[in-house]
Protein backbone atom coordinates (compact mmCIF):
# COMPACT_ATOMS: atom_id res chain seq x y z
CA UNK A 1 0.00 0.00 0.00
CA UNK A 2 1.04 3.08 -0.82
CA UNK A 3 0.41 6.57 1.04
CA UNK A 4 1.01 10.26 -0.98
CA UNK A 5 0.55 13.26 0.86
CA UNK A 6 -2.12 15.05 -0.99
CA UNK A 7 -2.82 18.08 0.71
CA UNK A 8 -0.38 20.58 2.05
CA UNK A 9 -1.88 23.20 4.71
CA UNK A 10 0.02 26.38 4.59
CA UNK A 11 -0.95 27.77 8.30
CA UNK A 12 0.80 30.31 10.07
CA UNK A 13 4.26 30.62 9.06
CA UNK A 14 4.83 27.27 8.46
CA UNK A 15 4.11 24.53 5.91
CA UNK A 16 2.92 21.48 7.12
CA UNK A 17 2.50 18.52 5.14
CA UNK A 18 -0.67 16.35 5.79
CA UNK A 19 -0.51 13.13 6.75
CA UNK A 20 3.26 13.79 7.57
CA UNK A 21 5.16 10.84 9.80
CA UNK A 22 4.65 12.55 13.63
CA UNK A 23 5.15 9.99 16.21
CA UNK A 24 2.02 8.22 17.63
CA UNK A 25 1.25 10.46 21.01
CA UNK A 26 3.59 13.33 20.82
CA UNK A 27 2.34 16.40 21.63
CA UNK A 28 3.74 19.86 21.95
CA UNK A 29 2.59 23.17 23.57
CA UNK A 30 3.63 26.38 22.73
CA UNK A 31 2.91 30.23 23.99
CA UNK A 32 3.65 32.96 22.26
CA UNK A 33 3.25 36.24 24.48
CA UNK A 34 2.59 39.60 23.72
CA UNK A 35 6.15 41.75 23.07
CA UNK A 36 4.57 44.53 25.63
CA UNK A 37 5.81 44.07 29.08
CA UNK A 38 2.11 45.74 30.05
CA UNK A 39 -1.09 44.49 31.74
CA UNK A 40 -3.40 45.07 29.52
CA UNK A 41 -6.37 43.19 28.98
CA UNK A 42 -5.45 43.04 25.30
CA UNK A 43 -2.32 41.78 25.73
CA UNK A 44 -3.89 39.18 28.27
CA UNK A 45 -6.15 38.17 25.95
CA UNK A 46 -3.78 38.03 22.69
CA UNK A 47 -1.32 35.63 24.75
CA UNK A 48 -4.41 33.43 25.82
CA UNK A 49 -5.49 32.73 22.11
CA UNK A 50 -1.97 32.45 20.43
CA UNK A 51 -1.64 29.19 23.02
CA UNK A 52 -0.76 26.82 20.53
CA UNK A 53 -1.27 22.78 21.44
CA UNK A 54 -0.43 20.54 18.97
CA UNK A 55 -0.83 16.43 19.22
CA UNK A 56 0.70 14.14 16.37
CA UNK A 57 -1.48 10.84 16.43
CA UNK A 58 -1.97 7.33 14.35
CA UNK A 59 -5.07 6.14 14.51
CA UNK A 60 -7.19 4.99 11.55
CA UNK A 61 -4.37 3.28 9.22
CA UNK A 62 -3.36 6.62 9.06
CA UNK A 63 -1.02 9.68 10.88
CA UNK A 64 -2.78 12.47 12.00
CA UNK A 65 -2.47 15.94 13.19
CA UNK A 66 -4.36 18.05 15.51
CA UNK A 67 -4.00 21.80 16.61
CA UNK A 68 -5.43 23.97 18.66
CA UNK A 69 -5.42 27.88 19.79
CA UNK A 70 -6.51 29.25 22.75
CA UNK A 71 -6.73 29.07 26.51
CA UNK A 72 -7.64 25.66 26.74
CA UNK A 73 -5.88 24.27 24.23
CA UNK A 74 -4.49 21.03 25.76
CA UNK A 75 -7.45 20.09 26.79
CA UNK A 76 -9.14 20.54 23.13
CA UNK A 77 -6.23 18.59 21.87
CA UNK A 78 -6.61 15.81 24.68
CA UNK A 79 -10.20 14.96 24.10
CA UNK A 80 -9.46 15.23 20.46
CA UNK A 81 -7.14 12.52 20.67
CA UNK A 82 -9.33 10.59 22.86
CA UNK A 83 -12.45 10.81 20.49
CA UNK A 84 -10.10 9.67 17.64
CA UNK A 85 -9.21 6.45 19.58
CA UNK A 86 -12.81 5.74 20.67
CA UNK A 87 -14.01 6.48 17.20
CA UNK A 88 -11.20 3.81 15.60
CA UNK A 89 -12.48 1.44 18.26
CA UNK A 90 -16.06 1.33 17.34
CA UNK A 91 -16.20 2.01 13.78
CA UNK A 92 -13.00 -0.08 12.36
CA UNK A 93 -12.99 -3.04 9.99
CA UNK A 94 -9.99 -4.81 11.16
CA UNK A 95 -10.94 -4.60 15.30
CA UNK A 96 -13.05 -7.32 15.90
CA UNK A 97 -14.46 -6.02 18.35
CA UNK A 98 -15.57 -3.21 16.98
CA UNK A 99 -19.60 -2.83 16.27
CA UNK A 100 -19.13 -2.64 12.77
CA UNK A 101 -17.13 -5.93 12.55
CA UNK A 102 -19.33 -7.43 15.01
CA UNK A 103 -22.47 -6.61 12.58
CA UNK A 104 -20.59 -7.92 9.42
CA UNK A 105 -20.52 -11.08 10.93
CA UNK A 106 -23.80 -11.57 12.99
CA UNK A 107 -26.05 -9.61 10.39
CA UNK A 108 -27.52 -7.39 12.89
CA UNK A 109 -27.19 -5.02 15.39
CA UNK A 110 -28.27 -1.90 17.88
CA UNK A 111 -26.07 0.38 16.74
CA UNK A 112 -24.60 3.29 18.73
CA UNK A 113 -25.01 7.20 18.47
CA UNK A 114 -22.17 7.56 16.05
CA UNK A 115 -22.58 4.29 13.94
CA UNK A 116 -26.73 4.95 13.62
CA UNK A 117 -25.43 8.32 12.26
CA UNK A 118 -22.94 6.85 10.43
CA UNK A 119 -25.25 4.21 8.43
CA UNK A 120 -28.22 6.81 7.98
CA UNK A 121 -25.94 9.27 6.42
CA UNK A 122 -24.28 6.62 4.15
CA UNK A 123 -27.43 5.03 3.15
CA UNK A 124 -28.92 8.71 2.31
CA UNK A 125 -25.60 9.22 0.24
CA UNK A 126 -26.18 6.03 -1.65
CA UNK A 127 -29.77 7.30 -2.87
CA UNK A 128 -28.67 10.51 -3.68
CA UNK A 129 -25.38 9.52 -5.74
CA UNK A 130 -27.21 6.51 -7.32
CA UNK A 131 -25.22 4.35 -5.71
CA UNK A 132 -21.90 5.63 -6.55
CA UNK A 133 -21.20 5.59 -2.72
CA UNK A 134 -22.30 2.04 -0.95
CA UNK A 135 -20.46 0.99 2.37
CA UNK A 136 -22.26 -2.55 0.90
CA UNK A 137 -18.47 -2.75 -1.18
CA UNK A 138 -16.70 -4.19 1.52
CA UNK A 139 -16.67 -8.17 0.46
CA UNK A 140 -15.37 -7.18 -3.02
CA UNK A 141 -12.97 -4.50 -1.23
CA UNK A 142 -11.83 -7.24 0.29
CA UNK A 143 -11.20 -9.88 -2.42
CA UNK A 144 -9.25 -6.72 -4.25
CA UNK A 145 -7.04 -7.09 -0.81
CA UNK A 146 -7.02 -3.68 0.11
CA UNK A 147 -7.94 -3.77 3.44
CA UNK A 148 -5.58 -6.60 4.82
CA UNK A 149 -2.80 -5.36 2.20
CA UNK A 150 -2.92 -9.31 0.38
CA UNK A 151 -3.17 -7.25 -2.84
CA UNK A 152 -4.69 -9.32 -6.14
CA UNK A 153 -6.46 -9.47 -8.97
CA UNK A 154 -10.12 -11.07 -8.93
CA UNK A 155 -11.45 -13.58 -11.16
CA UNK A 156 -13.97 -11.80 -13.34
CA UNK A 157 -16.50 -14.31 -13.01
CA UNK A 158 -15.62 -13.80 -8.80
CA UNK A 159 -16.46 -10.11 -9.11
CA UNK A 160 -19.89 -11.02 -10.48
CA UNK A 161 -20.45 -13.19 -7.70
CA UNK A 162 -19.59 -11.01 -5.44
CA UNK A 163 -21.64 -8.02 -6.97
CA UNK A 164 -24.70 -9.79 -6.39
CA UNK A 165 -23.94 -8.99 -2.25
CA UNK A 166 -23.28 -5.10 -2.92
CA UNK A 167 -25.93 -3.37 -2.79
CA UNK A 168 -26.93 -0.83 0.37
CA UNK A 169 -30.63 -1.12 -0.49
CA UNK A 170 -30.75 -4.47 1.52
CA UNK A 171 -29.95 -2.86 4.22
CA UNK A 172 -33.01 -2.67 6.67
CA UNK A 173 -32.23 0.47 9.32
CA UNK A 174 -35.07 2.22 11.49
CA UNK A 175 -33.02 5.40 12.64
CA UNK A 176 -35.12 5.57 15.53
CA UNK A 177 -33.85 2.52 17.36
CA UNK A 178 -30.89 1.98 15.55
CA UNK A 179 -31.27 -1.57 14.83
CA UNK A 180 -29.98 -2.37 11.65
CA UNK A 181 -29.91 -6.13 9.62
CA UNK A 182 -29.12 -7.27 6.13
CA UNK A 183 -31.30 -8.98 4.37
CA UNK A 184 -28.23 -10.61 2.46
CA UNK A 185 -26.36 -13.09 4.96
CA UNK A 186 -23.28 -12.28 2.52
CA UNK A 187 -23.42 -8.34 2.95
CA UNK A 188 -20.87 -6.43 4.77
CA UNK A 189 -20.20 -2.84 5.17
CA UNK A 190 -17.36 -0.57 5.63
CA UNK A 191 -17.93 3.06 7.12
CA UNK A 192 -14.27 3.77 6.22
CA UNK A 193 -15.56 6.06 3.51
CA UNK A 194 -16.76 8.68 5.77
CA UNK A 195 -15.56 8.08 9.45
CA UNK A 196 -12.51 10.31 8.78
CA UNK A 197 -15.15 13.08 7.79
CA UNK A 198 -16.89 12.34 10.59
CA UNK A 199 -14.42 12.55 12.87
CA UNK A 200 -12.77 16.05 11.61
CA UNK A 201 -16.77 17.08 12.47
CA UNK A 202 -16.88 15.95 15.90
CA UNK A 203 -13.16 17.41 16.27
CA UNK A 204 -14.58 20.49 15.45
CA UNK A 205 -17.67 20.39 18.25
CA UNK A 206 -14.85 19.57 20.84
CA UNK A 207 -12.68 22.21 19.91
CA UNK A 208 -16.41 24.92 20.05
CA UNK A 209 -16.88 22.96 23.75
CA UNK A 210 -13.97 23.77 24.73
CA UNK A 211 -14.26 27.81 23.80
CA UNK A 212 -11.68 27.44 20.59
CA UNK A 213 -12.01 29.62 17.88
CA UNK A 214 -9.08 28.83 15.92
CA UNK A 215 -8.01 25.02 15.24
CA UNK A 216 -7.44 22.89 12.51
CA UNK A 217 -7.50 18.74 11.98
CA UNK A 218 -5.53 17.07 9.40
CA UNK A 219 -6.85 13.54 9.44
CA UNK A 220 -4.22 11.30 6.87
CA UNK A 221 -5.12 14.76 4.16
CA UNK A 222 -8.38 15.12 5.28
CA UNK A 223 -8.24 18.51 6.76
CA UNK A 224 -10.87 20.50 8.39
CA UNK A 225 -10.57 24.05 9.77
CA UNK A 226 -12.28 26.01 12.50
CA UNK A 227 -12.01 29.58 12.16
CA UNK A 228 -9.51 31.34 10.98
CA UNK A 229 -5.43 31.36 12.14
CA UNK A 230 -4.95 33.69 14.93
CA UNK A 231 -4.18 36.52 12.85
CA UNK A 232 -7.87 36.80 11.67
CA UNK A 233 -6.27 35.41 7.74
CA UNK A 234 -8.18 32.32 6.17
CA UNK A 235 -6.32 29.35 6.26
CA UNK A 236 -4.69 28.06 3.02
CA UNK A 237 -4.73 24.64 2.09
CA UNK A 238 -2.54 23.52 -1.02
CA UNK A 239 -4.32 20.98 -3.08
CA UNK A 240 -1.34 18.14 -3.81
CA UNK A 241 -0.53 17.39 -7.70
CA UNK A 242 -1.70 13.70 -8.03
CA UNK A 243 1.69 13.28 -10.19
CA UNK A 244 3.91 15.11 -8.36
CA UNK A 245 4.72 14.31 -4.24
CA UNK A 246 6.04 18.06 -4.16
CA UNK A 247 3.99 19.87 -6.18
CA UNK A 248 0.47 21.10 -5.79
CA UNK A 249 -2.69 21.92 -8.36
CA UNK A 250 -3.50 24.87 -6.49
CA UNK A 251 -4.28 26.45 -2.88
CA UNK A 252 -7.52 27.34 -1.30
CA UNK A 253 -8.60 30.08 0.95
CA UNK A 254 -10.87 28.57 3.76
CA UNK A 255 -12.65 28.96 7.29
CA UNK A 256 -14.94 26.74 8.49
CA UNK A 257 -14.63 24.12 5.78
CA UNK A 258 -13.53 20.89 5.31
CA UNK A 259 -11.37 19.91 2.31
CA UNK A 260 -11.57 16.07 1.96
CA UNK A 261 -9.83 14.61 -1.96
CA UNK A 262 -9.80 11.20 -3.03
CA UNK A 263 -7.48 10.21 -5.99
CA UNK A 264 -6.47 6.70 -6.95
CA UNK A 265 -2.93 7.50 -6.27
CA UNK A 266 -3.79 7.06 -2.47
CA UNK A 267 -3.53 3.10 -2.15
CA UNK A 268 -2.78 1.01 -4.98
CA UNK A 269 -0.42 -1.99 -6.07
CA UNK A 270 0.50 -2.85 -9.56
CA UNK A 271 0.21 -6.13 -11.29
CA UNK A 272 1.37 -7.45 -14.92
CA UNK A 273 2.17 -4.04 -15.57
CA UNK A 274 -1.12 -3.12 -14.78
CA UNK A 275 -2.33 -0.27 -12.04
CA UNK A 276 -5.04 -1.10 -10.08
CA UNK A 277 -6.31 1.54 -7.05
CA UNK A 278 -8.53 1.56 -4.23
CA UNK A 279 -11.41 3.08 -5.29
CA UNK A 280 -14.12 0.88 -6.03
CA UNK A 281 -17.25 1.55 -8.75
CA UNK A 282 -19.97 -0.50 -7.34
CA UNK A 283 -21.47 -1.08 -10.31
CA UNK A 284 -18.33 -3.26 -12.12
CA UNK A 285 -16.63 -4.42 -9.35
CA UNK A 286 -13.14 -2.37 -10.62
CA UNK A 287 -11.39 0.56 -9.64
CA UNK A 288 -13.17 3.38 -10.84
CA UNK A 289 -11.97 4.43 -14.52
CA UNK A 290 -14.12 7.78 -15.80
CA UNK A 291 -11.65 10.37 -16.30
CA UNK A 292 -10.90 11.44 -13.25
CA UNK A 293 -7.23 10.97 -11.23
CA UNK A 294 -8.38 13.83 -8.03
CA UNK A 295 -11.60 15.22 -6.80
CA UNK A 296 -11.20 17.68 -3.69
CA UNK A 297 -14.73 18.56 -2.16
CA UNK A 298 -14.68 21.62 0.41
CA UNK A 299 -17.57 21.56 2.47
CA UNK A 300 -18.79 22.93 5.83
CA UNK A 301 -19.97 19.42 6.35
CA UNK A 302 -16.71 16.91 6.62
CA UNK A 303 -18.98 13.60 6.50
CA UNK A 304 -20.35 14.99 3.39
CA UNK A 305 -17.51 16.30 2.36
CA UNK A 306 -15.92 12.72 2.74
CA UNK A 307 -18.84 10.63 1.34
CA UNK A 308 -18.79 12.93 -2.01
CA UNK A 309 -14.72 12.75 -2.68
CA UNK A 310 -15.05 8.80 -3.42
CA UNK A 311 -18.36 9.21 -5.56
CA UNK A 312 -17.58 12.00 -7.65
CA UNK A 313 -14.40 10.25 -8.73
CA UNK A 314 -16.76 7.07 -9.45
CA UNK A 315 -19.69 9.37 -11.54
CA UNK A 316 -16.50 10.93 -13.78
CA UNK A 317 -16.43 14.67 -14.67
CA UNK A 318 -19.41 14.87 -16.28
CA UNK A 319 -21.89 13.40 -13.46
CA UNK A 320 -20.30 15.15 -10.79
CA UNK A 321 -20.13 18.74 -12.49
CA UNK A 322 -24.62 17.95 -13.13
CA UNK A 323 -24.54 16.50 -9.58
CA UNK A 324 -22.76 19.24 -8.14
CA UNK A 325 -25.37 21.55 -9.90
CA UNK A 326 -28.05 19.91 -8.02
CA UNK A 327 -26.60 20.55 -4.55
CA UNK A 328 -23.97 23.36 -4.48
CA UNK A 329 -25.82 24.77 -1.83
CA UNK A 330 -24.27 22.06 0.26
CA UNK A 331 -20.39 22.02 -0.83
CA UNK A 332 -18.04 23.15 -3.74
CA UNK A 333 -15.65 20.76 -5.93
CA UNK A 334 -12.38 20.83 -7.86
CA UNK A 335 -11.52 18.17 -10.43
CA UNK A 336 -8.64 16.86 -12.21
CA UNK A 337 -9.23 15.03 -15.27
CA UNK A 338 -6.35 12.50 -16.57
CA UNK A 339 -5.62 14.50 -19.73
CA UNK A 340 -4.01 17.51 -16.63
CA UNK A 341 -7.50 19.65 -17.02
CA UNK A 342 -8.52 21.58 -14.12
CA UNK A 343 -12.76 22.37 -12.89
CA UNK A 344 -13.55 24.30 -10.25
CA UNK A 345 -17.27 24.81 -9.62
CA UNK A 346 -18.02 28.88 -9.33
CA UNK A 347 -17.79 28.96 -5.56
CA UNK A 348 -14.65 28.58 -5.43
CA UNK A 349 -13.54 30.56 -8.22
CA UNK A 350 -12.29 33.86 -5.70
CA UNK A 351 -10.60 31.17 -3.07
CA UNK A 352 -8.52 28.76 -5.37
CA UNK A 353 -5.48 30.15 -6.85
CA UNK A 354 -3.60 28.12 -9.03
CA UNK A 355 -1.03 28.57 -12.04
CA UNK A 356 -2.35 25.79 -13.91
CA UNK A 357 -5.63 26.33 -16.82
CA UNK A 358 -8.56 26.04 -14.54
CA UNK A 359 -11.88 25.76 -16.19
CA UNK A 360 -14.77 27.09 -14.06
CA UNK A 361 -18.16 24.63 -13.54
CA UNK A 362 -21.03 27.10 -13.56
CA UNK A 363 -25.29 26.20 -13.25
Amino acid sequence: MKFINKIIVVCLCASVFAGGCGQSGQDTTKSKKSESTGSSKKNTEQASSDTEASKDIFAMDTYMTVTAYGEKAQDAVDAAEAEIERLDTLLSTGNADSEIAKLNEQKSAALSEDGGYLVKRALELNKETDGAFDIAIYPVMEAWGFPTQNFRVPSADELTGLLKHVDAAKISYDKDTREISFEDDQMKIDLGGIAKGYTSSRIMDIFKENGITSGLVNLGGNVQALGTKTDGSNWRVAVQSPDDTEDYLGVLSIRNKAVITSGGYERYFEQDGVTYHHIIDPKTGYPAENGLVSVTIVSSDGTLADGLSTSLFIMGEEKAAEFWKAHSDEFEAILETDDGTIYVTEGLKDSFTTDLDMKVITK
